[in-house]
């Protein structure tokens, strides 16, 4: 008997060892594609300028490099970053509370909803506290807000039931996907192609102010949620063994959907539609980690922000000269992953 607890034990501890070390990998990917997306753009940069931008701003002799890098290519960059790991985050919980391989903020209707609210200021022409710049963000976090509301209203109904709440978020995503295709037949060919542009997803409107409002929100949702690891961890082993080790599913279920609507919704206000990454980061940290909370959550963050830093430089390299909207890209490189993984479930969810 004490061997096998000491195999065990052993067993425990070499898991945990190759999770950490999976997780010092991610971090070190993530650092190599946040410095080669600020040396990649329609002027590429030296590594050893850009090197001293960074490490001595106030100080460095090279003053436009100093600029570019600080004023443009690092705030993209960071915000690439953080929206890649909210999003991430968002579709690790929803596939957890919901049990549904394929429950993203991108799936259920939240960045259509979003996107609705930005075509309505940008076609209104409205402002926000006299400021006609925070409309369209500001628009965009009330319309995923709104989605979100709507989902949970519906799930209300049926006791929070994890089938229905998918259900109702399938239900959003055509109603504001119609909406928006009214608001896009309404504008004049000038606001039709600024719809478009912001529904594409693109960086290029990130600032420092971005940067600040989405880390601020993944920052105060993260400790709301590793509260609940093991909790989240235990549910996926099903419902009724939640329950039977005294987890209130419907409060779990109804305290994790808030966070993850908070978080999508600061998320993709700034940015524009991003799609996949939400959907595809989870599946490749539960490969590599399973389904421990404590190690997955973290991962699936670092996989999200390593995948939407790698759109970010490869949506500069397409095209040189221009940068190709992120969305795109992101749309391209996890299409055929979707398909796998329909494959995979044998076209549907668990």
């Amino acid at each position: 008997m004490a061997s096998t607890v000491s195999s065990a034990r052993q067993r425990e501890r070499t898991r945990a060892r190759r999770r950490a070390f999976t997780l010092v990998t991610a971090f070190v990917l993530l650092s190599i594609t946040l410095l080669f997306d600020i040396l990649t753009g329609p002027a590429m940069l030296p590594l050893g300028e850009v090197s001293m931008a960074l490490l001595s701003p106030t100080t460095t002799p090279q003053g436009m490099v100093s600029t570019i890098v600080w004023e443009i290519r690092l705030p993209m960059a960071l915000t690439a970053v953080v929206v890649g790991a909210s999003l991430a985050i968002a579709g690790t919980e929803m596939q957890t509370i919901l049990d549904n391989p394929l429950a993203s903020p991108y799936t259920l209707g939240l960045s259509a909803a979003a996107g609705f609210g930005a075509a309505v200021a940008i076609l209104s022409g409205a402002a926000l506290f006299g400021r006609t710049e925070w409309a369209v963000p500001g628009f965009a976090f009330l319309g995923a807000i709104t989605g979100c509301a709507a989902i949970y209203a519906v799930g209300r109904l049926r006791g929070l039931s994890s089938g229905i709440m998918v259900l109702a978020g399938i239900a959003i995503l055509f109603l504001f996907q119609s909406l928006l295709s009214l608001v896009q037949y309404l504008a004049s060919p000038e606001t039709l192609q600024e719809i478009v542009f912001w529904l594409f997803g693109s960086l290029l409107k990130a600032s420092w102010q971005t940067v600040a409002v989405t880390a601020v929100v993944l920052f105060a949702v993260l400790p709301l949620l590793a509260r609940d690891v093991w909790r989240l961890t235990a549910l996926r082993l099903g419902e009724e063994r939640a329950r039977s080790l005294g987890i209130d599913v419907e409060r779990l279920r109804l305290r994790v959907f808030l966070a993850v609507s908070l978080l999508t919704a600061a998320a993709v206000s700034f940015v524009g539609t991003i799609g996949f990454v939400g959907l595809v980061a989870p599946h490749v940290a539960r490969m590599l980690v399973g389904e421990d909370q404590r190690f997955l959550l973290p991962l699936a963050a670092l996989c999200g922000a390593v995948m939407l830093s790698a759109a970010s430089i490869l949506s500069k390299l397409i095209s040189p000269g221009a940068v190709v909207p992120i969305g795109i890209v992101t749309a391209v490189a996890g299409l055929p992953f979707f398909f796998v993984l329909i494959l995979r479930r044998g076209g549907g969810a668990r």
